[in-house]
Formats: C-alpha cells, sequence, structure tokens
C-alpha cells in the first residue's frame, strides 16, 4: 500500500508518519511537497501534524490554499482515503473537507500529553480493526484543539454517527475533566460523510512502538491497510 504525505513548510509531523508507515509497517511511504499537484498515486493521503506556515493567520488557513491541497480535494472527491492528523485536521476543516472549527485550548495554553479515547463508530477505513469498548491512549500536542461548531453542524455529526473520537477517561467514560481542550461534546476527530476523511487532534502515529510505551495506534493504520489487502 502507498501513502503520501503532505508537507508543508512548518510541518514537524511528516517524518513522524514516514516512520511509522515506512520503517514499522514496511508500506510505502513518499513525501509531497505542499507546492506539487502531483501525490505521486497514493491509497491514503496523510496530513501531518505541525505548524503549517507558523500557524499564521489561523492554524491550517494558509495551507489551504496550497497546490498540493486542491489534488487532495479531487482525490477525496474521486473517494481516496485521507488522514489529517493535528495540524491536517486543521487544514481539512479550513478547506472545508470537514465540517467545525479547531479553537484556542479553553485554557488558553499548550498541551503536551497523553490522552485516552473512546471509538465512536467502527464502520470507517480507518477505525475497523478498533474495538469500542478499549479506549485509546494517544498523546496530543496542541493549542488549538478545541473543537467547535454550530448546533446545526454538531446535530448531523451527532445523528450521522461521524462523530469518530471522543476525549473520555481510562475506563472509557466521557467526562468533562478528561475533555483536554474544551471541545464541544469531547469530540476528538470527525469524518465526513462519506467516511473517507478523517480529521482527528491526538497522534496515532506517535504510538506506534513498544520502544516509545505505546502501540495503540497500530489499530488506525492496521485498519486502512486492511482496506487495500490482496488489492496490491
Amino acid at each position: 500500500m502507498r501513502f503520501s504525505i503532505v508537507v508543508f513548510p512548518g510541518s514537524n509531523c511528516d517524518y513522524d508518519a514516514y516512520h511509522s508507515i515506512h520503517n514499522v509497517l514496511g508500506e510505502d511511504a513518499a513525501f509531497v511537497w505542499h507546492g506539487d499537484t502531483d501525490l505521486q498515486n497514493p491509497d491514503c493521503v496523510i496530513l501531518p501534524g505541525g505548524f503549517s506556515y507558523g500557524d499564521y493567520l489561523r492554524c491550517g488557513a494558509m495551507a489551504s490554499f496550497s497546490p498540493a491541497m486542491e489534488s487532495v480535494k479531487s482525490f477525496a472527491a474521486a473517494g481516496g482515503l485521507v488522514l489529517g492528523i493535528c495540524n491536517g485536521f486543521q487544514v481539512l476543516t479550513e478547506t472545508g473537507m470537514l465540517p467545525g472549527a479547531l479553537l484556542r485550548n479553553r485554557s488558553l495554553s499548550f498541551i503536551c500529553k497523553d490522552v485516552f479515547l473512546k471509538t465512536e463508530n467502527t464502520n470507517l477505513p480507518f477505525t475497523c480493526e478498533l474495538d469500542k469498548n478499549i479506549p485509546l491512549r494517544f498523546p496530543v500536542a496542541h493549542a488549538e484543539g478545541n473543537y467547535f461548531c454550530d448546533p446545526k453542524t454538531l446535530k448531523e455529526l451527532e445523528t450521522e454517527n461521524r462523530v469518530v473520537f471522543r476525549y473520555c477517561d481510562r475506563n472509557g467514560g466521557i467526562t468533562e475533566t478528561a475533555n483536554p481542550n474544551g471541545a464541544l461534546h469531547n469530540i476528538a476527530g470527525v469524518t465526513n460523510r462519506k467516511g473517507n476523511v478523517l480529521g482527528m487532534m491526538p497522534h496515532p502515529e506517535r504510538a506506534m512502538e513498544a520502544i516509545v510505551g505505546n502501540t495503540d495506534g497500530m489499530g488506525v493504520f492496521q485498519s486502512i491497510l486492511s482496506q487495500f489487502q490482496g488489492a496490491h
């Protein structure tokens, strides 16, 4: 399977994603510079974490106008898988590929710690190998992870089962104290209506190896791989 990782000026998790895909999973991975329109024939596109364009104007706002993003939008419209992590999630909302916005954390501080996630939808290419009853532990590292949308959009997300991940406690309880940034309904990740575009604030690519003390991220990537087993 082939992954393409879009690199913006200020991306800093691009090599984390590459390492996880190429060195840990043994799959093909390529970097795509933001100024290029050729996505290099991917099966899945990853928009990595970081501070694209220094987070000037708004997080992800300037990156949304990159030439590569026009190709990503066309790729997604044709049914291709797109995973936006942290800043990548912000870029997806700025392009309109996902609804809502990521606001400043409730604390107005940068947060860097492990959080627990409850998987709400396991019928997606990104989550089909996950278990709703087993909380995941992923690191977060963001200052603007506070998910917000208008009431109509929030109702649509909830009724259409498009909230994919929520912040929870270690036992899977959806509590206010488990919410690190003030996100509406503890939302940590959402998908589009087609289910082929996922944005999430926590970092599965940083939880892939026993040497770092956490392999919970494997389930996300194993889910993606399962869509293509035997296809190549």
